[in-house]
């Protein structure tokens, strides 16, 4: 029989000092909500992301959306922050390369 007492979402989301650099990831797990947020973005749903890591729980999972939608213009910016650092660190390494090759 299910339970009819009401269930708090948010202790499926926490932030642990030390995994993850503090960021949020899915409740006993080192899954970040970013993870989840670029999944979603992607047009993945919640069983399609399941789908791809068997270990998580599908309720996690949904959580991990709300906790992205309900924040979402900050997690967006982060996403496009960690973007900005990988085009730019590709594009250096690029460069080293190039210079490499024609020393």
């Amino acid at each position: 029989m299910a339970s009819t007492a009401p269930f708090d979402i948010g202790t499926l989301v926490e932030a642990t000092p030390g995994v993850y650099g503090g960021r949020p990831c899915l409740k006993g797990t080192r899954f970040p909500i970013l993870s989840v947020a670029v999944h979603y973005r992607e047009g993945m749903s919640a069983e399609e992301i399941l789908d791809h890591y068997r270990d998580l729980e599908l309720a996690s999972i949904y959580a991990g959306i709300a906790y992205y939608l309900a924040n979402r213009e900050a997690i967006d910016a982060e996403l496009a922050e960690e973007h900005r650092e990988y085009m730019e660190a590709l594009a250096a390494d690029r460069a080293q390369r190039t210079a490499r090759a024609s020393a």
